[in-house]
């Protein structure tokens, strides 16, 4: 009892940190929006600087552990399809400490939140309704059209987290968008998050969390038919990884808690 009570009071103070964080953040990505959008078209910079809302929360929240490893691209301009395994919300908050800039395949529920939301809409994530066919062809042309601008895209392609300790099925649409542009692919690998904040309880766990960045995957010359082998090889990168980070961590299965969800990219695949 007295743990769980320890736990809830430092999930209120993990959650109070992140939300003066993005509060205060807000008026400052809006600045840096409205400043760079002449020469801006992509909003990268204003997406790089949102996502540093993360930093206070990983040096003042006393449960949470972040690492990141790996190399990243040397020009993450190029850009890049990065395409990454998917544990829970706190997945976004990790991959956000690399020292680049992507724009986010997201569900528009969370661009709807005042404030997140509103920084999300300034940097030009890409909002996605849920089960909306027409939705997610537009989620992919929007997709597109910040590739055109030399911003990287992030796409989860298990679309939701898997409830079981296996990847869930990669969905189409990422590794379709890197082949019709002839763009990289970029894996990810991520571990721990799902101890960071657990399936449907707002209280925060403790948890050493780490994203590994691996080698890119080129495209040139692949065509629609190569996809599926594709989409297989870079599904097996992110496997071994993450099995590599759960042996250097620890794991525990997840509880099967419920059925999986109908992810984003499923739809827009």
């Amino acid at each position: 009892m007295k743990s769980k009570a320890v736990q809830s009071v430092l999930s209120i103070w993990g959650w109070f940190v992140l939300g003066v964080s993005v509060f205060l953040f807000t008026p400052v990505v809006a600045i840096v929006r409205l400043v760079t959008m002449p020469f801006d078209k992509g909003a990268y910079a204003a997406g790089y600087t949102f996502r540093k809302v993360v930093i206070p929360l990983s040096k003042l929240n006393p449960l949470w552990t972040f690492h990141t490893s790996g190399t990243l691209p040397d020009d993450m301009r190029r850009p890049y399809v990065v395409v990454s395994n998917h544990e829970s919300f706190v997945d976004m908050i990790l991959i956000s400490h690399l020292p680049t800039e992507m724009k986010w395949l997201s569900k528009v529920e969370i661009m709807k939140l005042p404030f997140m939301g509103w920084m999300m809409r300034l940097s030009r994530d890409v909002p996605l309704v849920r089960g909306d066919a027409k939705s997610a062809v537009a989620a992919l042309d929007e997709c597109r059209e910040r590739l055109s601008c030399n911003v990287s895209v992030m796409i989860f392609p298990e679309g939701t987290r898997s409830v079981t300790p296996e990847l869930n099925t990669f969905a189409a649409g990422a590794f379709k968008l890197a082949i019709e542009g002839q763009y990289p692919i970029l894996p990810m690998a991520v571990h721990g998050t799902r101890d960071c904040l657990r399936k449907n309880d707002w209280r925060q766990g403790r948890a050493v969390a780490e994203v590994r960045v691996l080698e890119p995957v080129p495209t040139a010359g692949l065509t629609k038919q190569d996809l599926p082998e594709l989409r297989d090889k870079v599904r097996a990168m992110i496997s071994d990884a993450r099995d590599d980070l759960r042996a250097k961590h620890g794991f525990v299965a997840p509880e099967l808690d419920a059925t999986p969800e109908t992810t984003p990219d499923s739809e827009a695949g």
